[in-house]
């Protein structure tokens, strides 16, 4: 991995970033607008498009432009709108991610850490324990290749991201934040920012640093308890972020953005499904502009819980929306392939 890191990919690089390497190499910054477009418009097989490089930066292109991926694995879903990827990087980790097809839209759940941190009993990544962060060229890596492949099927491009995958994405900000800067500049994939989701499981400092930097993606706070016995219980990182700093953390970022903050909670059978928490849920929300995202558990091999029955779950949706907060019941997918929310953890 140090070779990697010591000689990093074009695909780590902002536009700017490009231009001062590719003044460092003696070349003119002028070329990074055609090496951009190699990078970000199409799709990565092809060979016939070096040729539009001048003579004198093809050696350079040969040297820098390589996918920090060995290989490639793919799954279908039997309902055949979900696909997972399994990205085997150059130091044999793994990462998985999955592209989604809606009506209309093409999402991709990319992932921004080998394993993780933070603990979370019901999360198969949070089962296997943190391995190590990803650069922003594996991160901006799997975008692209997920839109080569959404293209090549014909179904159009990615609209969307949601950065839910394996891993802690404020836990790994600078690089997660790279990664955006690149796959949303204009001149490139031009993903909109507002069609940018990042998920915390209430990563405080990153909260409260992107509330600073008034970064423009779209917030999603994994939840799951509204009691800090719970929640510590089923998060272990939550001691280190009682609900209270976490909830003041989350106003904070409302106040300087305006942004909506989109909450999840993943329901478990007797566990955190009840009219109480409800109650409490919708007492520690007071005030916040939230909505409440409602997900059935989705089962993984390290956790012994069962996802809440229909009646209870929407039992549970009616009581957080006459609390005066909208609840949507997350529709599962891809869960025979293991790419549902909370399933992803690649080879161990």
């Amino acid at each position: 991995m140090a070779d990697t890191l010591n000689n990093p990919s074009l695909l780590d690089l902002t536009f700017s970033g490009l231009q001062e390497l590719l003044v460092q190499s003696g070349l003119k910054p002028s070329h990074a607008a055609v090496i951009w477009r190699l990078l970000y418009r199409g799709s990565w097989d092809g060979e016939s498009r070096a040729p539009r490089l001048a003579a004198t930066v093809h050696d350079w292109w040969d040297h820098h432009r390589p996918l920090p991926v060995a290989s490639l694995g793919r799954s279908v879903a039997t309902d055949e709108f979900s696909e997972k990827y399994t990205i085997h990087l150059l130091d044999e980790q793994v990462v998985e991610s999955v592209a989604m097809r809606y009506p209309g839209r093409n999402t991709a759940c990319l992932s921004t850490q080998v394993g993780c941190a933070m603990g979370c009993q019901f999360c198969a990544t949070g089962q296997m324990g943190f391995r190590r962060h990803l650069q922003p060229s594996e991160i901006v890596a799997q975008a692209l290749l997920l839109q080569s492949r959404l293209m090549e099927a014909g179904v159009g491009g990615l609209r969307n991201i949601v950065l839910m995958g394996m891993g802690e994405p404020l836990h790994n900000y600078e690089a997660v934040m790279t990664a955006l800067d690149i796959l949303t500049d204009t001149r490139g994939l031009n993903l909109g920012p507002k069609r940018v989701t990042l998920s915390t499981v209430g990563y405080v400092p990153g909260i409260l640093r992107m509330a600073e930097e008034r970064r423009p993606y779209r917030l999603a706070l994994s939840l799951h308890a509204a009691d800090d016995a719970l929640r510590q219980a089923m998060i272990p990182v939550a001691h280190r972020w009682p609900l209270g700093e976490l909830i003041e953390a989350c106003r904070i970022y409302q106040r300087q953005t305006g942004k909506r903050i989109f909450v999840e909670w993943t329901l478990v059978e007797g566990v955190n499904d009840s009219r109480e928490q409800a109650a409490q849920l919708i007492e520690v929300l007071h005030g916040l502009d939230a909505h409440i995202n409602l997900i059935p558990l989705n089962r993984t091999a390290g956790y012994r819980g069962e996802p809440s029955g229909v009646a209870s779950g929407q039992a549970f949706q009616r009581a957080v929306k006459a609390g005066g907060f909208p609840a949507t019941i997350r529709q599962a997918r891809g869960l025979d392939i293991a790419a549902g929310c909370g399933q992803l953890a690649g080879a161990v």
